[in-house]
């Protein structure tokens, strides 16, 4: 993952976990946490996590719009749709 500015390992993080926290919170990292190798979790501030809903946000009320505009009008009953979803 590119936007990564560090990474430790879960053992490291117990006995650094103050120090995580501050670099996310205060300088912006992101710290990406491995278990047995792999990255198992990212460590980010509050700001990042808020402009990250604020985007999935943002891309729900797109994708409700283009629902919108694309309805014609029409319904569905139930047992339509139930075999339209068996297909």
């Amino acid at each position: 993952m590119d936007s990564l500015t560090g990474e430790v390992t879960t053992r490291e993080l117990r006995s650094r976990l103050l120090d995580v926290l501050c670099r996310a919170m205060y300088a912006g990292e992101r710290i990406g946490v491995t278990r047995n190798g792999e990255l198992a979790a990212v460590v980010v501030g509050v700001v990042d996590l808020e402009a990250l809903e604020e985007f999935e946000m943002a891309q729900d009320v797109a994708a409700y719009r283009e629902a919108i505009d694309a309805d014609d009008g029409a319904s569905v009953g139930l047992d339509e749709l139930r075999r339209e979803l068996v297909k």
